[in-house]
């Protein structure tokens, strides 16, 4: 049986990023190492989702690929 981790797991790819938006998978956004938000995704466009400038995290467990 594979132990749960306890650490926050990035969100990299498009896939990702829309099956946590289908989802409705609760994320935080980092901007460096500063948390900056938390929440759902909303709308994936240029301006909404900053992949360039933010990183996206989600728990591990529930929602493991």
């Amino acid at each position: 049986m594979r132990k749960k981790s306890q650490f926050m797991r990035l969100l990299t790819s498009d896939i990702q990023l829309y099956t946590a938006q289908m989802d409705q998978m609760p994320i935080v956004i980092f901007t460096d190492a500063e948390l900056v938000g938390s929440g759902v995704i909303e709308d994936i466009t240029e301006m909404s989702v900053m992949r360039g400038v933010c990183t996206f995290k989600y728990a591990e467990g529930k929602y493991d690929y």
